[in-house]
């Protein structure tokens, strides 16, 4: 479950051409030139014994530049990987049953009390062998949950029978689903489809074809949290859509794969930014990763893009890595619900996370099953 920040970050694309001085024997009102470079005496000779002027060259010149940019404006258009999607109604906010009741004699995290939302803990999340085991255990059962889940995204679903599956195998483990009453969070699992970045609330919407729906999902075993989310297709979806989702899914490898003990924080979103940047997608920067265990939400704060952040990797340290990928703009609507986050101009987003170790040589993918 992603936490908030921001910051500034811009990319551009740069393309260049030359032009050349014999012109093609293909021209018609407009030419090109190719072969050896272009001199210009006081009168330039065209075949057929032609005499351009400086006047005439000058003019020609113009209309030669305006070609050039045109074929550059051509390139670029050629070179964009990411494909224009055709634009899908806007998101709306479908009724929200109540809460669903956890059995009494599971334990509940401390936040649960109350509707405030926590600050985040400023402790790191290192654990000796035991604590790496209960965070095995709790990672495992959230990937198991997220599987599942996984099988029940289909045209006409609704998220609020995805939560409510969901809710039910937390609690038969034994477990806490994290994000119920976490700071007034109504749900079990955040469900976040199309232009939603994050946190969306699990409603009466019902799924429709060639939706993206991101499923997070945090369970509370015996006292720690395990953290996972990942991004799902529903029924046929478009190419550009696919690519998309490929795409976060990699940058998410690609972030995981600059752990490793004594490994600075600030290289996660280096290699996370060069992966999307590569495709034309950007990387949403309010949305972190942040570090997990036997809280929810602490420090380190895990910045996706690219940063000056201080800071370097523990070995036996937990936290996660969740960047959000969007068309087109990174910045973000909150809803009234104060949870839901849409892209502000309804531009797809897709997401992916994972808890991991730090170890000695690398890190260890917690939530898989």
């Amino acid at each position: 479950m992603a936490l908030t920040a921001s910051l500034v970050h811009t990319a551009f694309l740069k393309l260049s051409t030359s032009f050349h001085g014999e012109t093609s024997p293909s021209s018609s009102n407009s030419a090109s030139f190719i072969g050896s470079p272009l001199t210009l005496s006081r009168s330039t000779t065209l075949p057929g014994n032609q005499s351009l002027s400086r006047k005439q060259f000058v003019v020609l010149s113009r209309k030669m530049s305006g070609l050039e940019e045109a074929m550059k404006i051509k390139r670029e258009r050629e070179l964009r990987v990411v494909t224009k999607v055709k634009k899908r109604p806007p998101l709306r906010r479908g009724r929200v049953s109540p809460r669903l009741p956890v059995p009494d004699h599971i334990p509940r995290p401390p936040y649960v009390s109350s509707n405030i939302l926590p600050e985040i803990a400023s402790e790191y999340q290192i654990h000796d062998s035991e604590g790496i085991a209960q965070m095995r255990a709790a990672c495992e059962l959230a990937a198991r949950v997220l599987n599942f889940a996984g099988t029940l995204v289909r045209p006409s679903v609704t998220t609020n029978e995805i939560d409510k599956a969901v809710h039910q195998m937390i609690i038969d483990a034994g477990a806490y689903p994290s994000p119920l009453g976490y700071g007034g969070f109504p749900k079990s699992v955040c469900t976040s489809v199309n232009e939603c970045m994050c946190h969306g609330i699990p409603d009466s919407r019902q799924l429709q074809n060639g939706d993206i729906i991101n499923i997070d999902v945090t369970v509370y075993l015996n006292g720690y949290h395990g953290d996972t989310s990942r991004t799902f297709f529903c029924g046929e979806v478009s190419d550009a859509m696919k690519n998309l989702v490929k795409v976060s899914e990699e940058c998410l490898e690609k972030g995981i794969a600059a752990c490793k003990d004594g490994a600075p924080f600030k290289k996660i979103g280096k290699k996370i930014s060069e992966h999307a940047e590569k495709y034309g997608y950007s990387v949403v920067e309010r949305f972190v990763g942040h570090g997990v265990g036997t809280v929810f939400h602490s420090e380190p704060i895990i910045l996706h893009h690219r940063n000056d952040k201080t800071g370097c990797m523990i070995e036996g340290q937990t936290f996660t890595i969740e960047p959000i990928l969007t068309m087109g703009s990174i910045d973000s609507i909150t809803w009234p619900d104060n949870w839901t986050a849409v892209t502000a101009d309804g531009s797809p987003a897709a997401q992916f996370e994972h808890t991991i170790l730090i170890t000695r040589t690398g890190a260890e993918i917690l939530t898989t099953c």
